[in-house]
């Protein structure tokens, strides 16, 4: 595979004729697309073939190289019944069989129970809400698992996790076989909507912390298809919980963030040969270059650095705000001229704008005046220059 592949492997498909995919049973007004004759059967048969080939180099690779990863962890995202359970269900049985993988899944909804995202009662608000906390323990619970598979040892309870909690999660490993002695790659598909990407993130960490494979397949699925799909279900979320998350989703980018570089946009939801052909090489992908537990994400730091500064302004313009309010209420008091009120508005929020642009251009007024006090705090220090400043323009309407 070309090194371009391996540093940015995120795919888009067109999307299928029909609205709904024949994942669950659908009306017969909804047609299954048709995808061609032998020749397509015959073309996608030999992309298929080759990506099976990649996958089982990269298992060799993996299971003989020193400093390879033997756990692959694989996020499956996306809204609620966009087809994630029965993608990774028939991963779980063709993997195996294509390249000797060990293939399991996690579904978060079965390891959460449905009380954590239950509406919380009337009373005082906890430190962290129930589903969060639920969340975090299934994390911890992970961990505990990966440690196991890693070291050989007997799977050990995390600290300070309910005991239920531990109890689904080692249930659902032994279920499908996990805890038993390996004998080549493994695949944990988490399967959940992982629809904030600092969810993503956080399993992001834990490859990185173990250096893991790590990658994403994100099935993006018209609203109206999961809620149709979502209807037919046994016990359906609710619409509205649906149509919420919709509009909160955040679709792997790796422009802006370079650790979900190993991630595949899906829009054809019904997993033909080249939906597999594309998994199978983003899985070859990953196994092939684990995350590395110190590496330096140069990028990721300029856009959290990018990040805090945006926020440093946001809270100088709320405090720069303030002390012109506090400043227009003691020019009210000296009796200044209405005509002398709104010059001096004017001022002060043309003094307040090119104070805030110097801050996103890292141009310090405490430099410009060469008055900062080298112990005391910058931000501090950069307001009370702003406040001098803003002092000054109201004595000159105040004692002329």
């Amino acid at each position: 595979m070309a090194s371009s592949e391996k540093s940015f492997f995120i795919y888009k498909q067109n999307p299928p004729p029909a609205l709904i995919p024949p994942l669950l049973p659908v009306p017969p007004s909804l047609p299954t697309p048709h995808r061609g004759g032998p020749a397509h059967a015959r073309s996608t048969h030999r992309l298929v073939a080759e990506a099976s080939a990649a996958l089982a180099e990269a298992a060799g690779a993996a299971a003989g190289g020193e400093g390879r990863a033997r756990v692959g962890l694989c996020l499956l995202c996306g809204l609620p019944a966009a087809g994630k359970t029965s993608l990774a269900r028939g991963l779980c049985r063709r993997l195996p069989r294509r390249a000797g993988w060990t293939c399991a899944r996690l579904a978060y909804d079965q390891l959460i129970p449905a009380e954590a995202c239950a509406p919380r009662p009337a009373g005082p608000l906890p430190l962290l809400p129930s589903w969060k906390r639920s969340r975090r323990d299934l994390l911890r619970c992970l961990e505990s698992v990966l440690r196991a598979l890693l070291t050989g040892e007997p799977p050990a309870a995390p600290a300070a996790v309910a005991r239920a909690a531990w109890e689904r999660v080692l249930a659902c490993c032994r279920g499908q076989g996990l805890l038993g002695a390996a004998t080549g790659p493994l695949c944990l598909l988490l399967d959940d909507n992982f629809y904030y990407r600092s969810m993503r993130y956080e399993v992001y960490q834990l490859a990185r912390k173990y250096s893991l494979s790590f990658c994403q397949v994100f099935l993006e699925c018209p609203l109206e298809c999961c809620l149709q799909r979502n209807r037919l279900r046994s016990h359906p979320v609710p619409d509205q919980t649906i149509q919420l998350m919709a509009t909160k989703i955040e679709v792997p980018d790796a422009k802006k963030n370079p650790w979900e570089r190993n991630s595949l946009i899906l829009k054809s939801l019904g997993c033909t040969p080249e939906d597999d052909e594309q998994i199978v090489r983003l899985l070859a992908t990953a196994l092939e270059n684990p995350v590395k537990q110190n590496e330096e994400d140069t990028e990721q730091k300029e856009a959290d650095r990018a990040i805090c500064a945006a926020s440093a302004v946001h809270q100088a313009d709320q405090t720069c705000r303030r002390l012109i309010s506090q400043a227009m209420r003691d020019a009210r008091d000296k009796n200044l001229l209405p005509s002398e009120m709104k010059s001096l508005a004017e001022e002060l929020n043309k003094l307040k704008a090119e104070f805030l642009e110097d801050l996103r251009q890292g141009d310090t007024w405490t430099r410009q005046t060469n008055t900062q006090n080298q112990d005391s705090d910058p931000a501090t220090t950069e307001i009370s220059s702003f406040q001098r400043e803003a002092a000054n323009v109201v004595n000159k309407y105040i004692f002329k």
